[in-house]
């Protein structure tokens, strides 16, 4: 009978261990997806950026009139594009209003 209470309180202890172990776990996975969260927003601010530099390399290039064919060619495919854009948003918000 002894035998078996002993093993109960190892379980027991063991038991605990466990649980404390994974409460650290557990902590640890929550701090990692908080800091993966935050590289992500990172990342993605940078790509940001990143865009608008290109655009206004783009911009500077053809204000300097030292572009290629090439890079007038993207330049007025990416305005072509905007101003499609706009005209979508322009047509969605008067369509809006009528309804």
């Amino acid at each position: 009978m002894a035998n078996l209470s002993e093993n109960i309180k190892q379980l027991n202890i063991k038991l605990q261990q466990l649980l404390k172990q994974h409460q650290h776990i557990v902590a640890q996975n929550e701090q990692q997806a908080k800091t993966i969260l935050q590289l992500t927003e990172t990342a993605e601010q940078q790509k940001n950026s990143l865009e608008i530099m290109k655009q206004e390399q783009l911009i500077l290039k053809a204000s300097l009139d030292k572009m290629d064919d090439t890079e007038k060619k993207q330049l007025e495919q990416k305005l072509n594009r905007y101003i499609r854009n706009i005209d979508k948003c322009i047509s969605l918000l008067s369509h809006k209003q009528i309804v």
